[in-house]
Formats: structure tokens, sequence, C-alpha cells
């Protein structure tokens, strides 16, 4: 995996950078396990706008990624491709069982295609298995991590993100998370073992506005350019400062430093340490 850097044919070229996306093996998704998403623009049922700053975009077909696996415990698939996903930074490998079904799973970094992947409570530590943190050795990196048992991954999804398992004691485990939160979690929770595929997603320089705009990803108005009525930052005449002791969001609340967090949330008992 690389990143290619484009020729200064214009301006929009001069700062673009994209994927080589060498480690793909094939561009059309499985159909079986395809479907059309609707697109809500950031608004809710009532169709009050609820997340700012979305809209338009490419049409995208989701791909039913399987979280769980659970059902297909102790039965070998070999991974057929590795595909580009237009909903996650991540990319997605086919596999294939043993008893003939295809599903889409998350791909670690260096999985072949060929190679075999298990879901089974004591398997082989290798890339791309999943197994209970109860049997992962401590230390490994982790990925696809859940945190309640059988309910299927939840954490570690994003693209070059891995956990890592740091001890078990009695019923829990600890696992340092991407952040480097320290959380307790069953060690009945299963984990794939790896990396996340698509390192580089990350170093990737969009280059122009369009670009965004293709994804689905509006606009951001600063909120000095705006009137009093519109932003705590707004009114005043050519460029000043904002006349708060620190930045706050159109609604009043601190925009910096200040912990959202309920600090009555039900999961706090499970944080050993808290992210940086």
């Amino acid at each position: 995996m690389g990143i290619k850097i484009y020729k200064k044919t214009t301006p929009g070229r001069r700062q673009m950078s994209g994927l080589t996306y060498e480690e793909l093996t094939i561009g059309k998704p499985y159909k079986p396990l395809v479907k059309r998403i609707k697109k809500h623009s950031g608004r809710n049922n009532y169709g009050k706008l609820t997340i700012r700053h979305q809209g338009g975009g490419v049409i995208k077909q989701y791909r039913l990624i399987d979280f769980k696996q659970l059902d297909k415990m102790n039965i070998p698939a070999k991974v057929e491709t590795i595909e580009y996903d237009p909903n996650r930074s991540a990319f997605v490998m086919l596999v294939k069982y043993a008893d003939g079904e295809r599903r889409y799973h998350i791909a670690p970094e260096g999985i072949k295609v060929g190679e075999s992947v298990i879901t089974k409570t004591k398997a082989k530590v290798q890339t791309g298995n999943r197994m209970p943190l109860s049997h992962i050795p401590i230390g490994y990196p982790i990925y696809n991590l859940e945190l309640t048992p059988g309910c299927g991954g939840q954490m570690i999804r994003s693209a070059g993100s891995s956990g890592k398992l740091v001890s078990i004691e009695g019923p829990m485990a600890q696992v340092q998370m991407p952040s480097a939160e320290v959380r307790m979690i069953r060690k009945e929770c299963f984990a794939s073992i790896g990396v996340v595929s698509n390192i580089d997603h990350s170093n990737v320089s969009f280059g122009k506005a369009g670009r965004k705009r293709r994804m689905g990803i509006r606009p951001t108005v600063r909120g000095k350019a705006m009137n009093p009525v519109d932003h705590p930052h707004g009114g005043g005449e050519g460029g000043h400062p904002i006349g708060l002791p620190g930045p706050e969001t159109p609604w009043g609340m601190p925009a910096l430093g200040f912990k959202t967090r309920n600090r009555k949330k039900y999961s706090t008992k499970w944080i050993i340490k808290r992210r940086k």
C-alpha cells in the first residue's frame, strides 16, 4: 500500500494525493451482500437537521459486513477478494466458508487472497482469526472488538487502528484502545487478531473542495464570518478576535478542553485510564 502524488497540472492537483489501492483484487462488490441505503443528509425522522455539513455526494452501495461471526464458529473460511468499501475507511474482504456461504469481513493489514481465517474459542494466533480475549496472548494487536458478549464487533474498526490486550484479571480483561484509553472488558468478548487495513488512509490530502463534496461533506462556515445572531463568535468589523475566554459552539458550549461525557454514565466504572 502506498500514497501517490498527482502531477501539478491544476491548482487543485497541486496539493492532491491519493491511495494506490495495490491491495485490492476486484472492482465490483459481491451483489447478494450489497444493498442500497437511503441518504438522510444529517436529518432525523422529523426532517430536522441534527448533524450539520452533510448532504449530496455520490450514490453508495452498502456492503453487509458480518461483525459477529459467531454463527460460523469452527468453520474455516478462505479469503476470495479484498475490496474497497465507500462506507468506511478500512478495506473489506470477501470470505467463502467451507459450507459454501460468502460473507464480508473487515480486512486486516497484510492479509492475502487464498489465506484462511476462522472464528474459534482456541484458534491459531494469526492475522484475521477471531477468538475470545481470554485466549489471545498479552500484547497482541487486536481489532473489531466486542464490548458486550454476543453483540459483535463495535470498537477498533477504522483504517490503521488497533488495540492491545494489556492483562487478564479474573472475569475481566484490560484492553488499551487506539486512543490510549485502558478499559475493562469481559474476557468472553471476541476480537480479531491484527491491525485494520488501509494504514495510509490518514495521509491522503484531498487537494480541492470538490473531492470532499463527492463524499457528502458540505462546507463549514467559520463562526467569525457570521452575524451575532447566528454564532457567539459573530459580529464586529473586519478581522477581529472572538471576544471570549475560549471558543464556543453555535449553542454556547465550550469548544476546546471541555468534557462532554456524562459523569454518571454507566460504563465509566470500566475505564481504568482515560484517553489522552
